[in-house]
């Protein structure tokens, strides 16, 4: 059955997650392309392709097509965008031939960044695009009241960037953007093995570190993870044991510049809205706010209730296909 199709696209720096409306979430892969540089043919996209990260030879490289929320490699990203709705339409049981796309767009994107992004979905066989910005996706997925007249704070901490917005009434009232996501967290887990240890250590296992003993900055019972990677003394493998506090260390400076932003996009909201957050809080969503303690420290440093959004990882996915039925009211937000 060949249809038009609603469907929603989160284009996020680590993972993409594609919505429909009639099945929920049908597809939810990590924004990465394994290219064999001879051919210039792609190998693997997604799950498979994440899994290769590290381990190629040399003429297969693998491909983050998307930085800090936005599009690094064009084509690479286009061609990505064809496999993932190709992958989709398997999963959803049928063919989705020139859906209508809603994607997000991170909100300090430039019209430059916006135009890369709509041109690239439409390459991918879209047939009407519309573009809708990140923390509003975020706040409709997260269930908020987007189009009521009282003030909804979306935290996002996304792979490449963080987006800290208060909405109100269908559109942000005041947002700061920053580029530190939970890529940034990995490389600075990366550096501190290598200062500290003489150690390298891969993207992926920084991750799992990040996961497994990583805490925001809050006292917590110390916690310990065996490693292993490449001593660059050496030059062979080397196993060392890591403790959550010294991880808590090493990411204090970026999750200071995420609180920072939190703070800086409070003291630009109304003082008619100031009200309304006391009353219903911050809402976190997005990868980066699963880390150990992040609502606890939040709260503590911001003297305002902060809850966890039910799918965090979802939430903009969600927010972006359930779009659809604001679009109107959006329309300040959407291109």
């Amino acid at each position: 059955m060949l249809s038009t199709f609603d469907i929603g696209i989160d284009l996020g720096t680590a993972n993409i997650l594609v919505y429909s409306k009639n099945k929920g979430i049908v597809l939810n892969e990590p924004s990465v392309v394994v290219i064999d540089t001879v051919t210039k043919s792609i190998v693997a996209v997604g799950l498979e392709a994440k899994e290769m990260i590290g381990k190629t030879p040399e003429k297969i490289v693998a491909i983050r097509p998307l930085r800090d929320g936005v599009i690094a490699d064009f084509d690479v990203t286009t061609d990505m965008l064809k496999h993932v709705l190709r992958k989709a339409s398997k999963k959803a049981g049928f063919s989705i031939r020139k859906p209508n796309v809603v994607v997000c767009i991170p909100s300090g994107s430039t019209s430059v960044e916006q135009r890369a992004i709509h041109d690239a979905v439409r390459n991918a066989g879209a047939k009407k695009i519309s573009l809708i910005e990140e923390p509003v996706a975020a706040a409709i997925g997260a269930g908020l009241p987007v189009d009521e007249p009282v003030a909804n704070v979306v935290v996002d901490i996304g792979g490449g960037n963080t987006e800290v917005a208060i909405i109100s009434f269908g559109g942000v009232v005041a947002c700061h953007s920053i580029k530190i996501g939970g890529d940034r967290l990995d490389d600075d887990i990366i550096q501190h093995v290598r200062k500290e240890y003489n150690v390298l250590i891969g993207e992926r296992t920084a991750e799992r570190i990040k996961m497994e003993i990583g805490y925001a900055l809050v006292d917590h019972e110390e916690l310990f993870m065996d490693v292993r990677g490449r001593d660059l003394v050496t030059g062979l493998p080397k196993t060392i044991t890591l403790s959550s506090y010294e991880i808590r260390n090493a990411l204090k400076e970026p999750l200071l510049h995420i609180l920072e932003a939190v703070r800086a996009t409070l003291e630009d909201c109304p003082a008619e809205l100031s009200g309304d957050i006391v009353d219903r809080g911050v809402i976190l969503t997005g990868g980066g706010s699963l880390m150990n303690g992040m609502e606890e420290w939040l709260s503590e440093e911001i003297f305002v209730p902060v809850q966890l959004a039910s799918e965090p990882l979802e939430s903009v996915a969600v927010g972006t296909g359930k779009a659809l039925q604001y679009i109107s009211k959006l329309q300040a937000g959407v291109k």
